[in-house]
């Protein structure tokens, strides 16, 4: 049957991915089941109209063996069948474990060989104030050292996209891969591991920072001699994991963190993240340009604590935002640099979601999130960051995809460039979750049918260019000038029970 579309409707259209199960290629390097996998897709692109899929692409299965000792025959069948059902591939490059976050439910570490480094050099991990490490990635300290055979992480990681690259290129220059997502850190988001489930951490606790191994101490210790202080250290007054900010000497009211030695901390702890980003998505633009795909990253959603005066949550996590400092503007900055999407997350919640003590205000912190990456002149995509079943998330994720609504004459001033769905399983097939997640594709593409074609809806994909600039501290320190957030409308107007 042919589609049927509205021209000036159809630049509204927002794509919808699916995220393929966590294990589809198991932690034995085996592409599972094949033939499940196939009838799943084959419904949710006949069906519900899906544009296409997210999956990671483990760097703890795919280079196990041993140093640049790659086999991607398992993900070259899954991309082969994912691309015969005419699906777009979004690939997560996974440089970190799987297994102690949210929803993991397999566990897959990074390479035996890596690890091993760890077993003598256990500082190669981010490490909390009472020493007790996460082994879920390497800690960025490290980054530029050459401590693994010989080579740094940032190498390593360069090395695998471009063994990804070179064994993907006919899928590539096909247009079937359409994002590459780089992983950052843990759960592959820009950030650091403060709030391990797998250390005891409990929502909606404050978390820690994660910077007390030897080499990100010696780091600072240089940084703070060089600003005239060697006397300063890393703070000790954090509390634990799950403390109340008011508990602690440096988030409570007038606490550390609004102190001189406070803010050199925070704006070293947060800054050293976004150059660690900067140089990893810098070597993926370096391997893809020229190709027509995206580059990506993705930035957690830390809504807790968002309405206590400290944001102590975010803070520990590397995301130095308070009420008149900007966390997120210099992570889209340092993007923009790239050609970069932003990957954000809580699309789905709504402030009234958590208890009160939570402080939780996920409604403002997406607005101000997507808002700053719109400044900055580049895309915003996202995700639910819990699983989604019912009307409530959906109108909420619909309408932060098109904060002021559909333009009936062409494109609308605000839209997000695509929306990926947290994720396949057996429960999106139940027969109610299944109508339902039907009229949200259906909505999200603004009541038009499936679009094969991205140009059609305004997403032509260019080739990657380079960056023509450097990012510097300049950039950071500017783009944290606080500025206001786009107005949002108080409801969707492609309510999927409308």
């Amino acid at each position: 049957m042919a589609a049927n579309y509205n021209e000036k409707l159809l630049l509204n259209y927002v794509p919808v991915y699916v995220m393929l199960p966590l294990g589809v290629v198991n932690v034995e390097n085996v592409f599972v089941d094949p033939e499940t996998l196939e009838t799943q897709l084959k419904r949710l692109k006949e069906e519900a109209g899906i544009d296409g899929v997210m999956v990671d692409v483990w760097w703890g299965i795919i280079e196990s063996k041993g140093p640049k000792q790659y086999d991607w025959t398992a993900y070259k069948t899954l991309f082969q069948l994912i691309a015969r059902l005419g699906l777009k591939i979004q690939a997560i490059m996974s440089f970190h474990q799987c297994g102690g976050n949210v929803g993991d439910v397999v566990t897959i570490p990074i390479p035996k060989w890596v690890r091993e480094v760890g077993e003598s050099d256990p500082d190669i991990y981010y490490t909390n104030r009472r020493g007790t490490r996460d082994i879920e990635y390497l800690s960025l300290g490290v980054d530029n050292l050459p401590l693994f055979a010989g080579r740094t992480p940032v190498q390593m990681y360069s090395d695998y996209m471009s063994s990804f690259k070179e064994n993907m290129l006919e899928l590539l220059e096909a247009g079937t891969i359409v994002d590459i997502e780089v992983g950052l850190g843990p759960a592959g988001e820009l950030r650091y591991p403060s709030y391990p489930q797998s250390q005891g951490w409990v929502f909606p606790g404050i978390g820690e920072f994660q910077c007390y191994d030897k080499y990100l101490k010696k780091e600072f210790k240089e940084a703070a001699a060089k600003a005239g202080h060697p006397e300063w250290d890393l703070p000790e007054d954090v509390g634990e994991y799950n403390d109340k900010p008011e508990k602690t000497g440096f988030f409570r009211t007038n606490g550390t963190y609004v102190s001189e030695e406070g803010k050199f901390f925070l704006t070293w702890y947060s800054s050293k993240l976004i150059f660690h980003g900067d140089q990893i998505i810098g070597e993926a633009n370096k391997i893809f340009a020229g190709l027509k795909v995206n580059l990506a990253a993705k930035v957690s959603g830390i809504h807790w604590l968002y309405n206590h005066h400290s944001h102590a949550a975010e803070l520990t996590a590397g995301y130095y935002n308070l009420y008149e400092r900007d966390g997120y503007r210099p992570i889209a900055r340092m993007l923009s640099k790239h050609y970069g999407t932003l990957n954000f997350t809580c699309l789905e919640m709504k402030d009234t979601d958590n208890t009160a003590e939570a402080m939780s205000a996920p409604q403002e912190l997406v607005q101000m999130v997507l808002s700053k990456s719109w400044k900055e002149g580049i895309e915003v995509a996202g995700e639910n960051a819990l699983e989604t079943y019912g009307t409530k998330g959906y109108n909420q994720i619909l309408l932060n995809a098109r904060p002021n609504g559909v333009n009936h004459n062409g494109k609308p001033k605000l839209r997000m460039y695509g929306f990926t769905y947290l994720r396949l399983s057996d429960t999106v097939f139940q027969e109610n979750n299944f109508e339902l997640f039907k009229r949200f594709v259906r909505k999200m593409h603004a009541d038009q049918d499936y679009c094969g074609d991205a140009e059609k809806y305004g997403h032509e994909i260019v080739p990657l260019k380079t960056p023509n600039s450097h990012l510097t501290m300049e950039d950071i320190s500017d783009a944290a000038q606080p500025s206001g957030a786009f107005k949002w409308d108080s409801e969707t107007d492609m309510k999927v029970d409308g």
